[in-house]
């Protein structure tokens, strides 16, 4: 299969919008740039896609998915942000698919994804993250948040958002790998 875009990449490297001009300095505005830098990862592989592209799982038995990963990251934000630091007494996100964490489709009789099933993920997961960066914006890193029987710091939720983000997008790279050839980046 051969790699659109420049060697496989979705924008030229000088033109990567995760590129900042400046470093950042701070331990907060690493975390953060770090994070958005992630967030910006995982939209930036799912670009150009049809609502089928986005909803086909990689490698099965796997159902992980392009879409399935917006699903599943709307749930995380939405967890660790109002659930957690906020404590809102909220059900999970996605609890009623069968406890996959947003990762199954919403899919049509003829087993199509709708452009509407798409918007809406899309749009759930963006409300999320920019009800998260309101939450960190406002939040101390050493605040303590309680997590099961533990409190744990903010920081070290953010790492965790990190790292969860780290990971998914190493899936999104598979994925979109498998359905046009683009990898990396």
């Amino acid at each position: 299969m051969s790699q659109p875009g420049y060697d496989g990449m979705f924008v030229p490297h000088d033109q990567d919008p995760r590129q900042s001009a400046t470093p950042s300095r701070g331990e907060r505005a690493v975390l953060v740039d770090y994070l958005d830098a992630y967030r910006l990862t995982l939209e930036l592989k799912c670009e150009g896609l049809t609502p089928d592209q986005l909803a086909t799982p990689a490698v099965p038995p796997s159902r992980i998915s392009l879409l399935g990963l917006v699903r599943h990251m709307a749930r995380v934000e939405h967890s660790w942000f109002r659930r957690v630091i906020e404590g809102q007494d909220l059900d999970k996100l996605f609890s009623e698919a069968g406890g996959d964490g947003g990762f199954t489709v919403p899919r049509a009789d003829d087993g199509s994804v709708s452009a509407e099933t798409v918007t809406e993920a899309f749009d759930l997961w963006r409300a999320e993250v920019a009800h998260a960066r309101e939450v960190l914006a406002g939040v101390e890193l050493d605040h303590l948040v309680k997590v099961d029987d533990d409190e744990i710091e903010v920081r070290d939720l953010v790492v965790h958002m990190i790292e969860e983000y780290a990971r998914h997008c190493g899936h999104a790279d598979l994925v979109r790998e498998c359905l046009d050839g683009r990898a990396g980046q």
